[in-house]
Formats: C-alpha cells, structure tokens, sequence
C-alpha cells in the first residue's frame, strides 16, 4: 500500500528555504562588512599620507570624506591625533576612521550592535 506523497516536496521546501535565505543573506553581510573595512583600510593608509605630508586637518578629513566611497561620506567620522596645531617635522601622526553599517540579517542585528561601526587606523612621520 502507497501513500499519496504530493505534498511531500513542498512541506520540505517550506522546511529548509528559510535557512537557506538566512544564510545567503548572512554570506552577503559578511562580504559587505569584509569589503568596507579592508576599503576603510586603504582609505586610511591613503589619508594618512596626507597627513605626513604637512596638510591641515581639513584637507585630511575632506580627501577621507571623497576616497570613501561606501555611501553616505557625511556618516564617515575622522579623528586625526595629534591636532594639526601641534603636529610638527617628525612626530607621528594617526589618522582613525571609522563608519558605521546597518545589518540586514535579521539575528545578526539581534546579536551584534546596530549600527555595527568598521573602524581602522593608520600612522605615519611627519616629513
């Protein structure tokens, strides 16, 4: 005797897509949040070398706020240590930026804090 087993693909569908898209959605959190620092991090490493070069705070933090490039550049908080008043020929300065990200994975953004900030640093010597 066989049972009529019509439904039987469909309740599993209904069963595993939800893990399924939690965890496509999760991937591509993760790829976004990779690609945003390690792009913070060049960002850094460039305006840093700003910096270096004997620029003021406000050129430092404008070149920041247009190498950037991973949505709103209002969002994008720059601290440059020390201030460009008492920055002179070789002491170190440090240029630290960071920018916040929304999580769209619906336990990620339970779990982690919202926003979740992407923060990097960079030093250099003052030339």
């Amino acid at each position: 005797m066989r049972k009529d087993e019509r439904g039987q693909s469909l309740v599993e569908t209904a069963l595993v897509l939800p893990l399924l898209l939690l965890l496509i959605v999760g991937i591509l959190d993760f790829g976004r949040i990779t690609y945003s620092y390690a792009h913070l991090h060049m960002a850094a490493q460039e305006t840093v070398r700003k910096g270096g070069l004997g620029k003021s705070d406000a050129e430092i933090t404008a070149f920041a706020r247009n190498y950037v490039h991973l949505g709103d550049s209002s969002k994008l908080i720059v601290e440059i240590t020390p201030p460009g008043t008492t920055r002179k020929s070789g002491d170190y300065v440090k240029v630290k930026l960071k920018y916040p990200l929304k999580l769209y994975t619906p336990l990620l953004s339970k779990v982690f804090p919202s926003p979740l900030y992407a923060e990097t640093d960079s030093t250099i010597r003052v030339e």
